[in-house]
């Protein structure tokens, strides 16, 4: 027995001293010396602008250590501690202070930031500053982490309000849904800081929201301006400071991604609506302008960039809609599609689709005059005026029915009314022999000679639509049909002026 209890004893002994020995070992292969630093992936973490009370999307940085021997990190913290406006995730670790980290020879770790402004009473943005504290071998290696913090005028929902969807295709694939919505106070808007619009922001019945010079309004997720009957959207901002209706998230891949908001809905009843320098983005349709309701342009717009849309730029249902001097580009579907008849003029703009997220499955801008609520339901709905006077429509359209950026959707015995003037189109409007290949066909009066060229743009990939010397739409146009004497960036028109929104200096 007790030749049992020594063995016993013995194996214990063995055992411990193993693990004694292993933990030395362990302990004695980190790096020590006090020479050694960490890398990273980047110098500071930087967010772009946070708005105060809104968490930013999380930012990443890997921690490396280039030695061929592990490194134990003792402790990751934020400098500022509980008192930080960061959050960090040291490799999972969620804690305010991550303790023992170790980082295997040549290997590295992830640290996860985000960002959460405290507001304050400032009106322009602020930095906010802190970094990220790596203690080990007596010493501490930092990480600056930055942010600028913004104010704004929060729009968040007090109501629910059901709805036909925001867009009714051509098949008549009607729903409904409801949607949160809250009432804008047009008369007590600020103008001093952004407004940041959560839901449906409603300008209500027999009321105008005047935005001016350096207005912003953010949008979140399916976030949406709706201008409601009888009501009016005035815009008036300038070449410097354009009236900014974009996504609340700007950081990293989110600065131009579309889709991110529902757009602006100029609704059945709303009147008299004008936008002129505005720079309208990343939203699902840009402008969407329904039913016109009195003799005015249901919307009247000039000097203005509609981008980075997944459906579409604008919109037109059964509305009239006047447009000079519009860059529309980088759509999903179209760039502009008219459809269920109207009145339509736009002179000296450029609507160029180069679309980069997908294959692109339809042409950039569509026209037809009919409504199709079921396949035994279609109603003709007249096309009075379709015309565009000085205009580019080119784009990287590649389908099967060779096409170009046009489609023209027609209904026989309605009234269809579309003329380009002057006008560099990519389209199969006319054949090589110069015959028309649509019935009824459009017509085309001057500049015919430029019908499918290439109207060479500096780089459109890089949403670069100025054009390069020896563009075809230089000198191409015509001073008819000029409404300003200035392009979209403000330099003067040329006698006979370019054709598009860009005027070649």
């Amino acid at each position: 027995m007790n030749m049992f209890k020594s063995r016993v004893l013995i194996v214990v002994l063995l055992v411990l001293t193993a693990i004694l020995a292993t933990s030395c070992i362990k302990e004695d292969r980190y790096l020590t010396d006090s020479s050694v630093r960490l890398a990273f992936s980047e110098d500071t973490v930087t967010f772009d602008t946070v708005f105060a009370t809104m968490a930013t999307v999380t930012r990443s940085v890997k921690v490396y250590n280039r030695y061929d021997e592990p490194l134990l990190i003792n402790s990751v913290a934020l400098q500022m501690g509980g008192a930080s406006r960061f959050r960090i995730n040291v490799d999972g670790d969620t804690s305010r202070i991550a303790r023992d980290v170790e980082i295997a020879a040549n290997d590295s770790i992830f640290i996860f930031i985000q960002a959460n402004i405290n507001p304050n009473d400032q009106t322009t943005p602020y930095l906010v500053e802190d970094a990220i504290v790596f203690s080990f071998n007596n010493r501490q290696q930092s990480l600056p982490v930055t942010a600028y913090g913004r104010n704004a005028v929060y729009h968040n929902p007090t109501y629910t309000h059901q709805i036909y969807q925001l867009y009714i295709n051509h098949l008549g694939q009607i729903d409904t849904m409801w949607i949160p919505f809250s009432i804008i106070d047009c008369a007590n808007w600020d103008h001093s800081r952004p407004h940041v619009i959560m839901g449906y922001a409603v300008i209500n019945s027999n009321e105008t929201l005047h935005l001016t010079t350096g207005d912003e309004l953010y949008f979140a997720n399916d976030a949406c301006l709706w201008v409601y009957d009888s009501a009016t959207l005035d815009v008036r901002g300038s070449l410097s400071k354009p009236v900014v209706f974009s996504s609340v998230r700007h950081d990293g891949y989110y600065d131009s991604l579309p889709g991110q908001w529902q757009g602006i809905w100029l609704s059945t009843g709303s009147k008299d609506n004008h936008i002129e320098w505005a720079c309208i983005e990343n939203a699902t349709i840009g402008i969407q302008v329904d039913t016109n309701v009195n003799s005015n342009p249901t919307l009247d717009i000039s000097n203005s960039i509609i981008q980075n849309h997944s459906r579409m730029g604008i919109l037109g249902q059964g509305a009239r809609i006047e447009g000079d001097n519009l860059l529309v580009s980088s759509c999903g579907e179209q760039l502009v599609s008219l459809l269920y008849g109207g009145r339509y003029l736009f002179s000296n703009s450029t609507f160029a689709n180069y679309w980069r997220y997908s294959g692109r499955k339809t042409q950039s801008v569509w026209l037809n005059n009919y409504y199709k609520y079921s396949a035994t339901e279609v109603f003709p709905r007249p096309l009075q005026q379709a015309e565009f006077r000085n205009c580019i429509i080119y784009g990287n359209y590649n389908g099967s029915d060779n096409s170009g950026e046009l489609l023209f959707d027609w209904m026989e015995n309605c009234e269809m009314n579309c003329t380009f003037y002057n006008c560099l189109l990519r389209t199969s409007l006319v054949d090589s022999n110069g015959c028309a290949t649509y019935s009824p066909a459009p017509t085309i009066a001057g500049g015919n000679d430029i019908v499918g060229k290439d109207p060479k743009f500096n780089d459109a990939y890089k949403h670069d639509y100025e054009l390069q010397e020896n563009s075809p739409a230089i000198g191409a146009g015509s001073s008819a049909w000029l409404k300003s004497s200035t392009d979209l960036k403000g330099n003067p028109r040329s006698n006979p002026p370019t054709i598009g929104a860009f005027e070649k200096q």
